[in-house]
């Protein structure tokens, strides 16, 4: 249904230019210095990345004049994972030429193009994007198609009252986002020093710690769990690197374990499991801590383990040390890199055990885990912040890109 004072057109006929960008190889024409390169790294949604610039022979884009760009014109991903995602081209890459990129210019007084691109970028748009593009193992879209796509159009100034609305949301999205990379850098930075002991904290009666890290063994702060779940939980958790030890049907939206689950082994709430295959981030595995849950099943191809002594062993403090990295140069020496199994380690329990750090004292342990617990604190509330942003100008693009929520132009919305 088009609301009142709208109208559902072709984009077509709203734009005096919508073409693709070079389609051959530029690596014979790239220069240390010349005409800028648009290509999909610089496309984000409602966002241009300028941070990875690439320069062109200015001769070879002078014979290519048709790829290239002025400011306000909307670049957009043509195939890939990130089909679709649209920006609009800033001042500083006039002239710039475009490499694979969809190229829409608006008619002046007929489109606004950071409507456009916000458009282009929502649901509806990437409902468009989708049955325009062609089918097959890859999906690409093209001029012609991109020439088809509908989009429900109000006069000028509600078009830019729109976009202005959305584009506070993207500042803001923006801002938390560079909010929380910096929080996570803060925070591998201060494990790194405060986890090998090159940086030192305050005790509790203002004194700098002092005293020297033991050597230690792995075994001889933590025993091994064994114990089988014969039947007490149904609970079947993975580790996830992310989200740390998780409930199948969340990480994988099913249940992968075996129906009869008696052979598992059953891990308890702040018991930690080892899992010896390779995931993003994690090299030589991760271990994790059941966190989430009083208990829970997981496969036997995991190392599980517990503290056996927490009268001088802070769970916390370990935990951060294991999500460190500091174990990786360890376990590299003990895995068996020729008994990979579709990524499993081949990582002996006794190696595992035997593996050597150093630790502080237990107070010194407290006094770290609480610093990097605070910080972890940070991170979460940041990450949803971030996630509420993206909720709600979700639920707003849907409302105002279709008219179901209309703005008052000059004043709020």
């Amino acid at each position: 249904m088009v609301p009142n004072g709208w109208e559902l057109c072709e984009l077509s006929d709203l734009c005096e230019k919508i073409s693709v960008g070079l389609a051959i190889s530029v690596t014979p024409y790239m220069r240390s210095a010349g005409v800028k390169l648009i290509r999909n790294q610089n496309i984000k949604r409602n966002y241009f990345n300028s941070d990875s610039v690439v320069y062109i022979d200015p001769e070879f884009a002078d014979r290519n004049k048709s790829k290239k760009v002025k400011p306000g014109d909307v670049v957009a991903v043509r195939t890939g994972s990130n089909i679709g995602e649209a920006c609009v081209v800033p001042a500083e890459f006039n002239g710039a030429l475009t490499f694979t990129t969809l190229i829409a210019r608006p008619k002046m007084g007929l489109l606004d193009p950071f409507y456009l691109s916000a458009h282009i970028n929502s649901d509806r748009g990437l409902a468009e994007v989708n049955r325009l593009s062609a089918g097959g193992g890859k999906s690409n879209l093209n001029s012609g198609e991109l020439k088809r796509y509908r989009i429900l159009t109000p006069s000028m100034g509600e078009q830019k009252r729109i976009a202005q609305i959305l584009s506070t949301w993207d500042k803001a999205t923006t801002t938390t986002e560079q909010l929380l990379a910096n929080s996570q850098q803060q925070k591998k930075a201060l494990m790194q020093q405060l986890l090998s002991g090159k940086k030192r904290l305050l005790d509790d009666n203002g004194v700098r710690f002092s005293g020297e890290w033991r050597p230690q063994r792995l075994g001889d702060n933590f025993e091994r769990v064994t114990t089988k779940n014969n039947g007490h939980s149904a609970n079947v958790v993975t580790i996830s690197a992310q989200q740390g030890l998780v409930r199948q049907e969340e990480f994988f939206k099913k249940s992968v374990a075996s129906d009869i689950l008696d052979g598992y082994f059953l891990l308890k709430n702040g018991q930690f499991a080892y899992n010896k295959s390779y995931s993003n981030g994690y090299p030589m595995g991760a271990i994790k801590r059941l966190n989430r849950y009083p208990d829970g099943v997981v496969t036997t191809l995991y190392i599980c383990f517990e503290i056996s002594d927490h009268g001088k062993c802070c769970s916390d403090f370990f935990e951060h040390l294991f999500e460190s990295g500091l174990m990786i140069k360890g376990l590299s020496k003990i895995a068996n890199e020729g008994g990979r199994a579709h990524g499993l380690l081949n990582v002996k329990p006794s190696d595992f055990f035997n593996l050597k750090f150093v630790i502080p004292s237990y107070e010194e342990q407290q006094s770290i885990a609480t610093v990097l617990s605070t910080a972890d604190l940070e991170i979460t509330a940041l990450k949803q912040k971030l996630d509420t942003l993206k909720q709600e100008k979700k639920a707003l693009m849907q409302q105002l890109l279709t008219g179901k929520r209309r703005v008052q132009l000059g004043g709020d919305s």
